[in-house]
């Protein structure tokens, strides 16, 4: 690449220089240093970079100072007493192919395992594929109207290419659909966050990390400044490990995002369904968990009949745009499908 006229910057020394806002480059020698740096105003966090490298070269994000925090030990995999716990800096591909979790979480690997190329699986962390951006055109181009990028600038998606856009939870200021396929399963899973800031660790919900967009797009997680994910842990999953599957529909089978994806657990005892969990990906702002439709299932019997009614009910309040109501039929199908497949297992 350096040897490209195109990516010479023209530097007397002979250097070179890609294309994007400059910024500070800082690594962190503990969490705690982490934390105070991340509370600077315009302090963006590095791990894997994945997701960073394409946002900054994109305008979408340009931060004064990027803090290196990928060699801080939050890299463990653990499985103790029923509960999965997972470094934030965990590589996903580390994750996918650990025994325990093929073992005990399957739904977790299958949905990393769909959710990039092998490259980039042995890049991104955890805590990295949480909190990843959207993947609206709106959003990762600069010259277009996004109020999550440039707040008071419109949401170009409301009237222009939408295909992609959210059914639910969207607002009149924002119909993007949140990126991550681990988020989904995790959500399904009952998953909590550990957080590490001023005020020290906490837990909350998975499913309470994220925000809906309401008036403020712009304000993804409900993060405070200055925290930053330090791990995630699952407890009990394991109760699913046996009746569980991950779905996701694109427009291709190689490397894409969900178009719409179904992670679905169940547990079954004498013939009923006792416990029930699915969220879905790609028609929400954030993993959009069908509370409704798991209520219905439980006392019946994995029919016909109650996996039709599933379906119906996980589309119940859509609100499509001109170009995204495929989404409906789409989603209400892949949750049949994902319930078939439970039924099948052994």
């Amino acid at each position: 690449m350096r040897r490209l006229s195109q990516h010479r910057g023209g530097d007397r020394r002979g250097g070179w220089a890609m294309s994007g806002h400059s910024f500070q480059y800082i690594r962190v020698a503990d969490v705690d240093d982490a934390r105070i740096q991340a509370s600077k105003p315009g302090t963006a966090l590095l791990a894997g970079g994945t997701d960073m490298l394409q946002l900054w070269k994109s305008g979408a994000m340009t931060p004064a100072a990027v803090v290196d925090i990928s060699r801080l030990p939050l890299v463990d995999v653990e499985f103790n007493d029923g509960q999965l716990s997972l470094g934030a800096l965990a590589r996903l591909g580390d994750v996918a192919t650990h025994p325990e979790v093929m073992r005990y979480h399957p739904l977790i690997a299958e949905a990393i395992l769909a959710s990039a190329s092998g490259q980039i699986r042995n890049m991104a962390t955890v805590g990295g594929n949480l909190l990843q951006r959207t993947r609206c055109p709106y959003f990762r181009n600069e010259q277009l109207a996004c109020n999550k990028r440039k707040p008071g600038s419109g949401c170009g998606a409301l009237s222009g290419e939408n295909r992609q856009a959210a059914l639910f939870g969207t607002s009149q200021s924002c119909v993007a659909t949140h990126a991550s396929d681990l988020a989904v399963a995790l959500a399904a899973l009952d998953a909590e966050v550990e957080v590490f800031g001023s005020e020290g660790v906490r837990r909350l919900p998975l499913r309470d990390l994220y925000r809906l967009p309401g008036e403020t797009p712009e304000l993804e997680t409900n993060l405070a400044p200055g925290e930053l994910i330090t791990g995630v842990h699952v407890a009990n999953a394991a109760r699913f490990a046996g009746c569980s599957t991950y779905l996701k529909i694109r427009d291709r089978a190689s490397f894409e995002f969900a178009v719409v994806s179904v992670a679905a657990a169940l547990q079954i005892e004498n013939g009923r369904i006792v416990g029930a969990r699915l969220a879905a990906g790609g028609v929400a702002p954030l993993p959009w968990r069908l509370d409704r439709t798991e209520a219905a299932l439980l006392g019946h019997a994995l029919d016909a009949q109650t996996v039709a009614a599933a379906g119906d009910m996980a589309v119940e309040h859509a609100r499509p745009l001109a170009e995204n109501g495929f989404k409906i039929a789409l989603l209400r199908n892949a949750v049949i499908r994902a319930l078939q497949t439970l039924g099948r297992q052994p």
